[in-house]
Formats: structure tokens, sequence, C-alpha cells
């Protein structure tokens, strides 16, 4: 019983790695980041921009965090108990004293975006780098790519926004990674868009799991050379969004269909093999509503086994005991977002919201899982010129387990400085 239950809970831990680390997608966009691959009128020239910005983030946390994580508020990167937030706790290596104050730069980034005619139409790319260090670079200050895309006519291919999240519900915030329960997965995929314009449709094929992490490479060859138990992926993710919108702003609605498969290969103690099929319905919204265009963004996602679509979560794939019977299952997971973009005038504007992310997890998975993640901000910012923003903002977060009764939360207040630059290339 205890070795069969090993082997799943390697399973579900090399799930919920690959998870986690494309999760470690997740972060915030500015609004220059919205590309669309239309956003210029053709001409017959080939024409760029290099385009990007430089961020200096400085704050205080209250409380404790995942040193890998010190610049961002994930509630799934709070201590999970006692023993590690008093460091004698797994990973207890990871986390301080509360109380720190930490600064970052890796919020810049640098970009180019083209417009090349054919004679059937342009061709449009953007080619994106960031900072912000993730998997075996986590923690670091060092170059990551962030898009790999290009556009012709309704056909696109390449690393790009997910068409099952929503680029435009995330909020106007300093904190790099934003709202937890928010979809949020730049993915490689095929895409087609027969409708374009203030209504959108796409189409496309995504790549399923999450191997671009390298942990996710070391759990699979434990479970490979220990156990015997191999995850795949036996086809793309499929996912489809609708857009319907107009001068009041719009609404979406997105789905997502995957088929994941397991392998037991050593059959000791029975056959572990298995397979589930994830889904997910993600319901968004923008409403210009109050001064100068402000914005009332909202958002309410459903799905099981789709948690690496999501901006911060837990596993994707859980534990089931019956008796002595243990078997892999999908992991339910229901999300919301609600935020308020405030634009004050032309130089101040402020945001106010808060998300959520709440699991059911199955009785086999172990008491300090993650289940429960909640996450809140507000802000003051100031546009001296439309190149430069400063602003001051309060940030929250809270972690709760499955059924030990530990909770944990954190206030941050962080000082961020931002300075765009952009510049033509031909054309």
């Amino acid at each position: 019983m205890k070795a069969t239950l090993s082997r799943l809970a390697l399973l579900a831990l090399a799930s919920q790695a690959a998870l986690a680390q494309f999760q470690e997608e997740g972060e915030g966009p500015t609004e220059s980041e919205q590309y669309s691959g239309v956003s210029e009128e053709p001409t017959d020239k080939a024409r760029g921009e290099l385009y990007g910005f430089v961020m200096t983030d400085m704050g205080y946390n209250d409380g404790v965090i995942d040193s890998d994580w010190y610049d961002v508020m994930r509630p799934t990167k709070l201590p999970n108990s006692q023993e590690q937030l008093d460091g004698r706790g797994p990973g207890s290596d990871n986390f301080g004293t509360e109380g720190n104050t930490y600064a970052s730069v890796r919020q810049s980034r640098l970009g180019v975006k083209g417009w090349f005619p054919t004679s059937r139409g342009e061709i449009t790319t953007i080619f994106e780098f960031e900072m912000f260090g993730v998997g075996d670079d986590a923690g670091q200050t060092t170059f990551r790519l962030r898009h790999a895309y290009g556009e012709w006519g309704q056909f696109g291919a390449g690393q790009y926004w997910s068409p099952f999240m929503d680029i435009n519900v995330f909020p106007n915030s300093q904190e790099y990674w934003g709202p937890s329960g928010m979809p949020f997965y730049r993915n490689i995929q095929f895409r087609w868009m027969p409708i374009r314009g203030d209504s959108k449709l796409t189409f496309a094929l995504e790549k399923p799991g999450g191997g671009r992490d390298p942990a996710i490479d070391e759990l699979e060859e434990i479970i490979q050379n220990d156990n015997n138990v191999r995850g795949r992926y036996p086809l793309p993710d499929f996912s489809a969004s609708y857009l319907y919108g107009g001068d009041w702003g719009y609404v979406r609605a997105a789905g997502i269909l995957r088929r994941i498969e397991w392998d037991d290969e050593d059959l000791t103690n029975g056959d572990l093999s298995g397979d589930a099929t994830g889904w997910g319905i993600n319901l968004s919204a923008n409403f210009r509503f109050g001064p100068n265009d402000s914005v009332l963004k909202l958002l309410v996602m459903h799905g099981e086994g789709i948690q690496n679509y999501v901006n911060d979560a837990g596993g994707d794939i859980g534990i089931d005991i019956n008796g002595t019977t243990l078997s892999g299952e999908t992991i339910p997971v229901t999300t919301t977002l609600l935020f308020y973009d405030l634009y004050w005038s032309k130089r101040w504007s402020s945001t106010i919201g808060f998300s959520t992310v709440d699991l059911d997890l199955p009785n086999g998975q172990a008491a300090n899982s993650f289940e429960k993640g909640r996450y809140a901000l507000t802000n003051l910012q100031y546009h001296p010129s439309d190149r430069v923003m400063v602003g001051a903002e309060l940030q929250y977060g809270k972690r709760e387990n499955f059924n030990d009764d530990w909770d944990y939360d954190a206030f941050k207040v962080q000082f961020s400085a931002r300075y765009n630059f952009s510049f033509g290339l031909g054309g």
C-alpha cells in the first residue's frame, strides 16, 4: 500500500511541478504589451519597432515568501507549515525571517515587432524577452523568452498568449506576477482566427504539458527509473475563444480541452496506469465605467485538470483513495477576478481589486497541499509623461492548506518606477 501510494504521490508531484513551473509563465504585462498582430495599417515597405522598458521595484514584505519569489506575491509560494516558517521543515532554507526589504529590476523588457508586405498580405511578427528567471533560473535576473510569434492573414504560429486566457483583464498593477486566479499562459501554438475586428473568434492547437521546466524532467526521471510510471500527452491541447465587443467594452468566452495519460511500466504492485480529460471554461469582460474610460474587469473560470493554465494554482492531477485502491484523478479548480482601473486624470491612476483560487482536492492529497489562494492589491500611480510611471502599491496574499488547518497571509508595500522606450525601424 505504501509503495503504491508513493508511486501515485510522485505522479501527482510531477503533475504539480509541471503546472507550477509553467505557471512561472504568469507575470504582468503593461498596456503596451497587448499586441494584436494587426496594430498598424499595411504599407508597401517592411518596417519594425524596437521597444521595451526599464523598471525598478523596491518594497517591504511584512511576512515571508520562498526566496526565489521575493519580489512577487504568489500564495502558492507562501509557507505551508509552522515548521517551514520557523526554519525547521522541508524547504525551510528558502524562507527567512519575517520582515524584509527587497529590490528588483526583473520586470525590465526588450522586444521587436515587424511588419513585412507580401503579394498575399502582410506578415506580422513579435520577438520579446524580459529579465525574470524561472525554473533553474528562479530568483535570478536573466534573459527569458516571452513571445516568438508570427501572423499571416487568419493564421498564426509560435509562442504567444493562449486563447484560453484573456490578457485584457490583467489589472494596471505594479506587482509582476499578477492575480492568482487569472488564466495566464504563453504557449507554443498554431491558431486560426476566422473572425477579427470588434468581435473575434480564435481556435488553437497548443503544446500540452509543462516540459519546458528542467525540474519537471528531473521528476520524470525519478518516476521512470524508480517507479516506472511515465506521463505522456498523446494529443495537443485544443482551445477556442469568442469575443463580442463595442464602445462599451466587451464580453468574452473561452474553453480548453486536453488529454493526460500515464503508463506503469513495472506492474509489481498492480497496474497504476491511467488517463484523464482536462477541460475548462473561462468567462471574462471589460466594461468602460467612470471617468476617462476607466475599466471594470471581471472573470470567472471553472475546470478540471487545467491548473497549468492558471497563474498561481496547485496540481492538476491528484490521488483518490477508495479502501485499498488508489487512482489518479483531475482536480477541479474555480477562480475569480474583479479589478477596477480608475483613471483620475491624464497623469494619475489607481487600481483596486482581488482574485481567488479554490481547488477541490481528492482525499489522498497531503495535508499541507495548497487548496485556496487569496490575492488583492491597490495602488496610486503618477505619469509625469507618456513614457514614465512612478507609483506605490499595497499587496496582500493568503494561502490555505488542504486539511491541517494551516493558513498564512502577508502584506507587501512596493514602490516602482518605469521608463518606456520605442524606436521605429525602416518603413
